[in-house]
Formats: structure tokens, C-alpha cells, sequence
């Protein structure tokens, strides 16, 4: 595969084939560098050499009901984690101050569970409305599965943008969990849209699935016309259903950032949760596919120092993208 050309192809508007996507993530290890060089080649045209930085704050640990395999968070975890009930606006501003000074862009306030109490709703919407009078930074919820009414008042607060991953393929998902559907997760996303909030929504890699269904994930956010993909990398946690799951390598998830690259040129792709175990010394390589990187902790797990990932985009040339979140 000249991945120049596939790059070229993309760029004049046309979509890769099934065979081309599976030779991006069958890419020879020796061609890697220039798989990455026309991955590149796109990201550049419509993102230049700016990343877009997110950060986490976790305001409701635990004591979900749902099953997810991968969660340490579910109720099927034994995972030791700190549990604790819904943070108060003061904590949650607290934090976007954090983020603020870290020169975030995006700040993501998440919280556990099936979806949000309408008390729950009523501590974002308290918080949302100071932080943006305070910093004027843009917000992300991501608090589960979403009514119309509580997307609404997210909306009218000045919530930018709202995650609902869809995490794995539509075939995969009885084997990560059961007790909510597919297609429960990509209505939340439909609503998300339907309230003029920008959607995210993106992937877990790692878990079990086909390189098939890699692509399938890839092709379903495309349809669903996510504007931000995050794309993790499983960090498989004891206590957790996926516990002991080791089945990536650094040059697997760089193919995998190319893919989406390629399948979705237009999107902003950010290399999410697990990137530090899973890329590890080649997590630099990630940003010539992706051009989005959460800084700072996740949900349960430490990230990388976030003066590591800022000396990282300095060493690289790159240059951190203050541009408003807007829905597409």
C-alpha cells in the first residue's frame, strides 16, 4: 500500500475501502513511519500542527449499577477505588481552575452511573453557568444516558460539548456489558445533537474485539457524525471482568489512530485513556494521526504528569489549540 496516495484519495473526498482499512491496521511494522506520514498528511490539512487539550474531573466515584467489563466503577468491580457521591459546585469550579491554568481547552466534567439525577443536572447546570462566567472555557458532560429535558437545560447552561462513547462495535457489546444496549448509547448521542450540543463519542480499543470490529467503530462514528472521537486504549484493571487483558502493543495503536484518521479526516481524534500503558514510549508517534490529548488523571487511573505532556507538544512543534468547541 502507497499510504501517500490512500492519504491523497481521502483528502479529494472519498471513503477507504474494508480492504484498505485492514491493511492499514495489517501495516507492516517497517512502514509504520510512512502509514503515519499519510495519516499525517490529513491531520495537517484540516488541523494543522495544533492539539487540542482536555482534562477529566471525576465528580461521582462508583457505585454504578451497569456492568460494564471494563469499569472499575460497575457494580460487578471489585476493583479498591474511592467512591463518593455527587461533588458540589465549588469543587467542580475548583477544578476548572486547575484546568485553567493548564492552558486546557476543554474540561470535561463526568460523573458515574446509568445516567444523571435531575439533582445531578442541577449541580452541573450551577457549575457550568460560573465556570463560564469565571474562565470562559468550554465544558463537556459526560454523565450517562441522557433525557431530552436534561440535555436541554445542559444546553441553556452553556455545556459545549457532551461524551456518550460507544466504546466497542455493535456485535461486541453483549460481550462488555448487558445491562444497557447499543443502541442506548448511540441514542444518547442522537439526543445530545437534537439539543445543539456539539457529540463525542468514541472508543475503548482492547477488549476482545475483531480488527473488523475496530473498523466498524470507526465507521459508526463517522455515521453518527461525532465532532471529537476520543479513542482508548484498554487499562485493564484487577477486580474488573477484563482483568489480566493485555492484547495491544505501542505499533498496533498508532495503526489504530491512523485508521480513524482515515476514515474520519474531518473529526478531531484524541488519544484518550490508557495511552501512557499502551503507547508508552511512542505516544509522542500518536499525535501525527490524532490531534487531541486528555492532560492530567482519568475516571480511576493516574495519566502522565501533565508538565510531561506539555514539554511533549514542545519538543514536537506542536502548538495547543484554544479554538471555541462548536457543534458541526
Amino acid at each position: 500500500m502507497i499510504w501517500n496516495l490512500l492519504a491523497e484519495k481521502v483528502l479529494a473526498g472519498n471513503e477507504i475501502t474494508d480492504d484498505e482499512a485492514h491493511s492499514i491496521l495489517d501495516c507492516p511494522d517497517e512502514d509504520l513511519l510512512l502509514l503515519l506520514h499519510g495519516a499525517y498528511q490529513i491531520r495537517k490539512h484540516y488541523f494543522g500542527n495544533k492539539v487540542k487539550l482536555n482534562m477529566i474531573i471525576n465528580t461521582k466515584s462508583g457505585a454504578c449499577p451497569e456492568n460494564c467489563g471494563y469499569c472499575s466503577q460497575s457494580i460487578v468491580s471489585t476493583a479498591p477505588i474511592e467512591t463518593y457521591r455527587m461533588m458540589d459546585k465549588e469543587e467542580i469550579v475548583k477544578g476548572a481552575e486547575q484546568a485553567y491554568n493548564l492552558n486546557v481547552g476543554t474540561y470535561c466534567i463526568v460523573a458515574s452511573g446509568r445516567g444523571p439525577t435531575n439533582r445531578d443536572v442541577d449541580k452541573v447546570v450551577e457549575a457550568v453557568k460560573e465556570i463560564k462566567d469565571t474562565y470562559g472555557m468550554k465544558v463537556c458532560a459526560c454523565l450517562g444516558i441522557l433525557k431530552p429535558e436534561q440535555a436541554a437545560r445542559l444546553k441553556e447552561a452553556g455545556v459545549d460539548r457532551y461524551n456518550h462513547n460507544l466504546n466497542t462495535s455493535a456485535r461486541n457489546h453483549e460481550n462488555i456489558t448487558t445491562s444497557h444496549t447499543y443502541d442506548d448509547r448511540v441514542n444518547t448521542v442522537n439526543v445530545v445533537k437534537e439539543s445543539g450540543i456539539s457529540p463525542c463519542s468514541g472508543v475503548i480499543v482492547g477488549m476482545k474485539e475483531t480488527k473488523q470490529d475496530v473498523i466498524d467503530m470507526a465507521r459508526s462514528l463517522k455515521v453518527l457524525d461525532a465532532d471529537s472521537i476520543p479513542v482508548n486504549f484498554l487499562h485493564a484493571i484487577d477486580g474488573t471482568p477484563l482483568e489480566g487483558t493485555d492484547d495491544l502493543d505501542p505499533r498496533y495503536c498508532l495503526k489504530v489512530l491512523a485508521l480513524f484518521r482515515y476514515i474520519n479526516p474531518t473529526k478531531e481524534i484524541r488519544i484518550s485513556g490508557g495511552r501512557e500503558v499502551n503507547l508508552r514510549s511512542l505516544q509522542p508517534f500518536g499525535l501525527y494521526a490524532a490531534n487531541s490529548i486528555f492532560v492530567g488523571d482519568y475516571l480511576t487511573t493516574a495519566g502522565q504528569e501533565s508538565t510531561a505532556d506539555h514539554k511533549m507538544l514542545e519538543d514536537m512543534g506542536f502548538e495547543i489549540d484554544r479554538t471555541p468547541v462548536t457543534a458541526q
